[in-house]
């Protein structure tokens, strides 16, 4: 083996063993590879500023060596993360990308408001001008996230909805902006939608604000 090749083997041997920190004492700053900049990518709702002040614990820590559960504690105290992923660019730099939850809807839980994302998450309620118009969800226990799902799979405007109300019986009603209200059965909800829709926009319907679905094969108007 050659002089050139053993010192560059040894110098490498060196950088992992000077490097390694036990977890023990991940709080002791590194003079090989520290981290010198912390980037956040993909903040539209969480504060990236904010964000990047709590991580801000990792400057000066070796970038190789990074406690990732005490990472992940950190950020997802942040209520809108849904995930994320830690990207080091080398030789100094940590880069957090994150995936936020998407809020669809405003749960009203007494004066309390929550937002319910794609996923059926409660979600802290916080004023952000994108999310102002989102239906607002009435109802205890409500069974959102499957109902939800049903709404997307027939392409139901979803945009045009007003309010929804669960009701205890384990049945929804949907209120239109244009102030419509469609009162579902328990059962089969989704057949029914898909036939409201057909009636939705035709003129011959448009002097009814009450579509009634709730007995069986039977709507009645009003």
């Amino acid at each position: 083996m050659s002089k050139s090749l053993k010192f560059l083997l040894l110098f490498f041997l060196l950088l992992i063993f000077s490097t390694y920190v036990p977890k023990s004492q991940t709080d002791i700053k590194s003079i090989i590879l520290p981290i010198k900049n912390i980037q956040v990518r993909n903040a539209k709702v969480i504060d990236e500023v904010l964000l990047i002040e709590k991580l801000s614990y990792l400057i000066g820590k070796n970038i190789l060596f990074i406690d990732k559960d005490k990472v992940r504690s950190t950020i997802m105290k942040f209520d809108f993360v849904s995930s994320f992923q830690l990207k080091k660019i080398y030789p100094q730099t940590l880069e957090v990308i994150i995936d936020e939850k998407k809020p669809v809807a405003i749960y009203m839980d007494g004066k309390k408001k929550l937002f319910i994302s794609d996923k059926g998450k409660m979600i802290n309620y916080i004023e952000v001008k994108e999310f102002t118009n989102l239906p607002i969800i009435f109802g205890k226990k409500i069974k959102f996230k499957n109902f939800f799902n049903n709404l997307k799979k027939i392409n139901f405007p979803i945009n045009e909805i007003k309010t929804l109300h669960y009701l205890d019986i384990g049945r929804w009603d949907i209120v239109f902006k244009n102030g419509i209200t469609v009162k579902l059965p328990k059962e089969n909800y989704r057949d029914i939608l898909q036939k409201f829709l057909l009636v939705y926009n035709d003129s011959d319907f448009e002097k009814y604000k009450i579509f009634d679905y709730r007995i069986k094969n039977q709507l009645i108007l009003n």
